[in-house]
């Protein structure tokens, strides 16, 4: 792709999560919605695969969708009350459009199908824009309108992120793919725990951000696509092999990894509501996603390839991707020890 292209797109990310994130009316927040949708489209379809074709078709269609239905909610809230303003969303058929649309947006389940289909199509850094920086938006609208929304709702579609994210990751053998899936799961964790604590969602989405832009570009690095790949990966870069390993168990929140930080935080917050049940049904849920970034990290770093040749080694390169990757996996995976200073800060 010609690199002026490329700057306008990504300015145009830029612009279109800005606009949304500090708009106070719901037409501001739609047009950065419509730019943000508008400027990733190129990103998807740039390597003029049928896959990659097919993929940004997908996405036009569900966030054209999904944007026309928030646009139906605030016009429905307008009409009821006389209020545009985003935080004024009061009236119940309109709170309740507003979930889909937001769940459409970020791919909660019932409407997650899209999403796992559009990051297999794309390549591994427009996945990374789409399961980080597209979702800010989204959740931000979500973090203004939560104390609107029904927490019954939220909780039920929670539950059946959680469920359905591990439990359609199991049998994939495209890395891809098992990332949309993980982002489903996290995102279950993030909507179950938004009406009680909202910046508890916000923090949740920054350490998910932080994990999953350390394996996107350990991945992109290897240019590793499938488990076939990964398992010959070895020999070529130890190290970044081992930290990618780590990231792994730590996006499965295990302790004493960062990823384990939120899922404490949330699982506390949820005893304190007096929603135990709910909490334990999510943590045993999280098993299940477990169980594959398990055999994502055994794929990584514990089995040999077949048939070892002599690589050359990759250790020595002065990308500046590579001290990226550095300051992400070393973030990802040794946050755990000052959790009560970024709790506050949240």
């Amino acid at each position: 792709m010609n690199p002026q292209a490329k700057l306008i797109f990504t300015i145009s990310l830029l612009l279109g999560t800005t606009i949304t994130i500090s708009s106070n009316h719901w037409i501001m927040a739609w047009a950065g919605l419509e730019i943000n949708t508008l400027a990733i489209l190129p990103l998807i379809s740039k390597s003029h695969h049928p896959r990659a074709i097919e993929a940004a078709t997908k996405y036009f269609l569900v966030q054209a969708t999904a944007s026309t239905l928030l646009l139906f909610s605030s016009m429905t809230n307008a009409w009821y009350t006389g209020q545009w303003d985003i935080t004024q969303l009061t009236h119940p058929i309109s709170c309740l459009i507003l979930t889909s649309a937001i769940a459409m947006k970020l791919g909660l389940v019932p409407f997650h199908f899209w999403f796992p289909e559009v990051l297999q199509g794309a390549p591994l850094t427009t996945g990374l824009l789409l399961a980080t920086v597209m979702k800010f938006p989204p959740i931000t609208l979500f973090f203004l309108t939560s104390h609107s929304l029904n927490p019954t709702l939220l909780t039920c579609m929670a539950i059946l992120s959680a469920a359905l994210g591990g439990w359609m990751g199991l049998n994939q053998t495209q890395i891809r793919k098992i990332l949309a899936f993980s982002s489903i799961a996290h995102l279950g964790w993030m909507t179950i725990i938004i009406s009680f604590d909202p910046k508890l969602t916000l923090l949740n989405f920054y350490i998910y951000s932080l994990m999953t832009a350390a394996t996107f570009l350990a991945l992109n690095s290897i240019k590793a696509l499938k488990l076939t790949t990964l398992m010959t990966t070895w020999t070529k870069t130890p190290s970044l092999n081992a930290m990618l390993f780590l990231t792994l168990l730590s996006l499965a929140g295990l302790p004493p990894l960062t990823g384990f930080l939120p899922k404490w935080l949330i699982i506390q917050e949820l005893t304190k509501q007096s929603m135990a049940p709910a909490a334990t049904v999510i943590s045993l849920l999280s098993l299940l996603g477990l169980f594959f970034y398990l055999r994502l990290a055994y794929c990584t770093t514990i089995t040999l390839p077949p048939h070892t040749t002599n690589h050359m080694k990759q250790w020595h390169t002065n990308k500046p991707t590579h001290i990226t990757i550095a300051i992400l996996t070393t973030l990802s995976t040794m946050l755990l020890p000052i959790s009560p200073l970024i709790y506050p800060l949240s």
